[in-house]
């Protein structure tokens, strides 16, 4: 399968698959019923995606607003032109409020002081800020205490430069089956929608489904869904994968830079942490390492795929290197393969042949999620788009 050569300055990159994200946005969309919104969650550049290009298929794909997690990842995605609404997943510094209203970003809001100053930085810009209330309904995370959601609503409210243009809470087990927790967290929640309503106060659109809330609890997608790591083909637990089918839209790929075939009982790497045991055992180098999210943790623990198949990387990783081990005689150990050359494609996430290394599987030997993997590689290695 022809694979892309990468960037002429290193032989390092992550390849996004944006027909990948497009199909899985789709398929979201299609969980939805008619007048339900899809908010997409971009923070931490797409979960190390790239922000701007995906957004700009979400959108296309259905995709009506988006979230992030940081005022400067708002202001940077409305200097690139985005200009589709914009939610801060939290209540950021009060010192934040003139380029929230600047940049027209929706800050999460669940206490008065800030929401106030951003009420007043509105009013001076002569303009009306719009806000999402956070209620905490269980996750002790963010957000407005439910019992606290009308008194804070009744002291903001007067305020010319201010409206809820949205309210939501984030719940934590919404991807276990049968959860006491989450049945609690949704009447707490449905408890603060309805006194406010009561109350005859504005909610705005109303939204709590992250990515397995939207997949496995439909009554409660309410005006919109927040669906985060599931547009980029990982699912949020194994449960979800029977109920929804996504396609990985991240592979991270390199070059053999260097190729030899060491002596007996050479070592490698940092601390010599392995050695080459026999003859015709071939050592090779690739561009990655701990600086562009390969965590050292991995460290004779990973493999990679080279021409469709597998081989043991050895040695400890290095700050932007790795190397792995290949036997040219195809001893059971080394997965057998052809000799590498230099200029090799080496896949480290993604798909080869009938081979792949899963995002899952990075993550189960580092004893972390697949969000981690993936956002930790967007962080130095050029992106290319396919």
């Amino acid at each position: 399968m022809e694979r892309a050569q990468g960037p002429e300055s290193r032989w390092s990159w992550v390849e996004v698959n944006l027909a990948a994200l497009r199909r899985n946005v789709t398929a979201f969309r299609r969980q939805l019923e008619r007048g339900v919104q899809l908010m997409c969650v971009v923070k931490a550049d797409a979960y190390g995606h790239g922000a701007v290009p995906c957004m700009r298929v979400m959108h296309a794909a259905g995709a009506s607003q988006f979230a992030v997690a940081t005022v400067s990842e708002g202001v940077a995605l409305r200097e690139a032109g985005i200009e589709w609404p914009i939610l801060v997943l939290s209540e950021p510094p009060v010192d934040c409020v003139r380029t929230l209203v600047e940049h027209e970003l929706m800050p999460s809001v669940y206490t008065a002081d800030f929401a106030l100053a951003l009420g007043e930085a509105a009013a001076s810009a002569g303009r009306v800020a719009r806000y999402h209330l956070a209620i905490d309904t269980g996750m002790t995370r963010i957000g407005v205490r439910r019992s606290d959601v009308v008194e804070l609503r009744r002291t903001i409210d007067f305020h010319r430069g201010l409206e809820c243009a949205g309210t939501f809470t984030h719940f934590a087990t919404a991807d276990v089956p049968d959860d006491w927790d989450f049945a609690l967290q949704l009447n707490r929640f449905r408890e603060a929608v309805e006194a406010l309503r009561g109350a005859g106060l504005e909610t705005g659109l109303v939204h709590c489904d992250n990515t397995p809330g939207t997949i496995m609890h439909p009554e409660c997608h309410f005006d919109m869904c927040r669906v985060g790591i599931g547009l980029y083909g990982l699912h949020p637990a194994e449960i979800t994968r029977s109920y929804l089918d996504l396609e990985p839209v991240m592979s991270v790929r390199g070059r053999v830079t260097r190729v030899i075939y060491p002596n007996v009982g050479d070592g490698v790497g940092y601390g010599l942490t392995w050695r080459v045991p026999k003859q015709n055992i071939q050592v090779a180098t690739v561009p990655i390492g701990y600086a562009d999210g390969l965590a050292r943790e991995l460290s004779n623990q990973m493999e990679v795929i080279v021409d469709g198949m597998r081989c043991r990387q050895v040695g400890n990783i290095c700050m932007d290197q790795f190397m792995f081990a290949v036997d040219v005689n195809g001893a059971r150990s080394y997965r057998p393969t052809r000799p590498v050359e230099y200029g090799d494609v080496v896949t480290v996430l993604g798909a080869d042949d009938d081979e792949r290394i899963t995002a899952e599987e990075m993550a189960a030997l580092r004893n972390t999620i697949n969000y981690e993997v993936v956002c930790d590689f967007g962080m130095r290695l050029e992106k290319i788009y396919t």
